[in-house]
């Protein structure tokens, strides 16, 4: 009877001496959360998309008071509205950015580039481009595989079947990025908006030469540099056979998207072209 009194008593002081330990512990080391985090993250929109740059909306949050600033902080999917709530909890005013939203650049359609040989094998855009050109023979076109489609979680893209190309859906892309990552083809890109959503871009990445390109897609960019010598505000480069248009030099003026003679050079919600006055006299009469 005594030894089992001992060994309780025991047990007991020996559980209060551990829990007064553990108290003394937790104290010492105990980490106080600001409570603005926890503000902030109620204010993300909880999509875990990665288009921060961060881990999740909440290291998102954690990294804004961390930081204490929202200089290249942006949330793709709150967008400016969001940072103008978010910089009154840190003591910070907001800067606009301009929105953005994901462009294809690539028009190797079915019928701009024909089929010259069917893959069979895993429906993969990375397993295709490890193992060559694509079904119509462009080393650096779209391989309509649909990875990008299946990392958007907005349903912002979907897969043409009559043109084996991803579209993305104006209305419903928030720029997050996951697109852009998902290409094992880089033809994916985070371009501005722009005002009333019209851009102008070049739709091909291929940087093959001219004659070799056009054997696969007959609207690729042959780096002929006419747009180059048509632009007068030097937003055209001219680099490895291919053009690319800088949206904060462009003015949309459109000229170069005339001169192009391929027609890779795509122009977005513009209005229609005023045809001249001889040719509109003669489809008049």
């Amino acid at each position: 009877m005594n030894s089992i009194i001992l060994t309780v008593a025991t047990l007991s002081i020996l559980g209060i001496v551990s829990a007064v330990i553990l108290y003394f512990v937790a104290q010492k080391f105990k980490v106080i959360e600001d409570p603005r985090i926890d503000q902030i993250a109620e204010l993300l929109p909880a999509a875990n998309c990665g288009g921060c740059g961060f881990a999740g909306c909440r290291n998102f949050a954690e990294s804004i008071v961390k930081n204490e600033s929202l200089e290249n902080m942006f949330c793709p999917v709150g967008g400016n509205d969001l940072l103008k709530l978010i910089g009154p909890i840190i003591g910070q005013e907001a800067v606009e950015k301009e929105p953005e939203i994901a462009v294809l650049r690539c028009n190797g359609s079915y019928a701009h580039a024909p089929m010259k040989t069917r893959y069979e094998g895993i429906s993969s855009c990375f397993f295709m481009h490890a193992l060559g050109s694509g079904d119509n023979g462009c080393p650096y076109g779209c391989l309509g595989g649909g990875e990008c489609v299946a990392a958007c979680t907005f349903d912002a893209m979907y897969l043409d079947p009559d043109t084996g190309l991803p579209v993305i859906i104006q209305d419903k892309c928030v720029a997050c990025g996951a697109c852009v990552k998902a290409c094992p083809r880089n033809i994916i890109e985070l371009r501005p908006k722009g005002k009333k959503d019209r851009r102008i871009y070049v739709c091909c990445v291929n940087k093959e030469k001219g004659a070799v390109g056009k054997k696969n897609c007959e609207v690729v960019c042959i780096g002929c540099g006419k747009c180059v010598k048509e632009c007068k505000f030097e937003a055209i480069s001219l680099e490895n056979n291919l053009a690319y248009i800088h949206a904060e030099k462009c003015t949309m003026c459109r000229k170069c998207v005339a001169v192009c003679p391929t027609g890779s050079i795509h122009e977005l919600n513009f209005p229609e072209r005023r045809k001249p006055a001889a040719e509109a006299q003669i489809q008049e009469a």
